[in-house]
């Protein structure tokens, strides 16, 4: 029973994983992070949930969520924050919780907040047996959309121009800027990318476990978790971190005393390695 909770975890897992690389990738580019991923994904779930009950093809739905929910952050990227680039970190990040607030505004008076709604994917219906445990394709399919994301993003970063002109921003903005590099374009790119992540990141996790604007908004807590346990900087931690914050709320279901604090763990987990990682920091500071 517990071999289920484990690869129910590492499946939710992967999402939170994917999640947290969607963060990572805006913060590295831009210093920004960004509250507003889990609304982003849920806006996209919720209109691929219109276009599959409208009896469209599900490639189409699909598609739909990744460019509706990059669509939405790249407007917010090239329109709002630009005008907050010249202000603190902690503003722009309460600004993206403001963006987050209006889009779940806007999914409830779309498609309302109590009303239940299953998405489903194609990938649902097929599954392979590990360990006489059925994973269905979904699952793996986030695995390993979270594990090729993390090396498409890499080559990005480390093998075009544009990726180059990313990790020159995150040095020195400024000298960035005095070099010649066109900020504004850097940074769109970046919300461009994001929020595609973000897009596919709540379509899968509408799937997996429901599709509820409110509940897909705050995907935004393990997201930031797991890129908490990658530095916001480090896409494999920031996976692993993911993969070991999905796990432990697996595991902690299949003890019913303990799944009501489930929620919790990604809090947790973070607050322990941040306080780890500190300490240790501290003590190499110290010699």
């Amino acid at each position: 029973m517990n071999l289920q909770f484990l690869v129910s975890g590492l499946g939710l897992g992967s999402v939170y994983a994917l999640s947290g690389v969607s963060l990572v990738v805006l913060y590295r580019a831009s210093g920004t992070l960004n509250f507003a991923i889990g609304a982003l994904g849920a806006l996209g779930a919720h209109c691929a949930w219109t276009l599959l009950s409208l009896k469209y093809p599900a490639f189409l739905a699909i598609v739909a969520s990744v460019v509706v929910a990059a669509a939405g952050s790249f407007l917010y990227g090239r329109f709002v924050a630009p005008a907050l680039s010249h202000r603190d970190r902690s503003v722009r990040a309460v600004s993206t919780l403001g963006f987050a607030l209006v889009l779940l505004g806007v999914m409830g008076l779309v498609w309302g907040e109590t009303i239940p709604r299953r998405l489903t994917l194609p990938t649902d219906a097929a599954y392979v047996e590990l360990l006489s445990v059925r994973v269905t394709y979904t699952r793996i399919v986030a695995l390993g959309l979270a594990l090729a994301t993390v090396g498409a993003i890499a080559l990005l970063l480390f093998g075009t121009r544009i990726g180059l002109a990313m990790r020159s921003l995150a040095s020195d903005r400024e000298l960035g800027g005095i070099l010649g590099i066109n900020t504004t374009r850097v940074d769109s790119i970046a919300w461009l990318i994001s929020g595609a992540i973000a897009g596919a990141s709540g379509l899968l996790l509408g799937d997996l476990v429901r599709l509820q604007p409110s509940f897909l908004t705050f995907l935004v807590i393990p997201a930031v978790a797991a890129a908490l346990l990658g530095g916001l900087t480090s896409l494999g931690g920031t996976i692993v971190g993911g993969l070991v914050i999905g796990v432990v709320e697996g595991m902690l279901t299949s003890f019913p005393e303990l799944a009501s604090y489930r929620s919790a763990a990604p809090f947790l987990i973070a607050l322990l390695f941040v306080a780890v990682a500190g300490r240790s920091h501290s003590l190499r500071t110290s010699q």
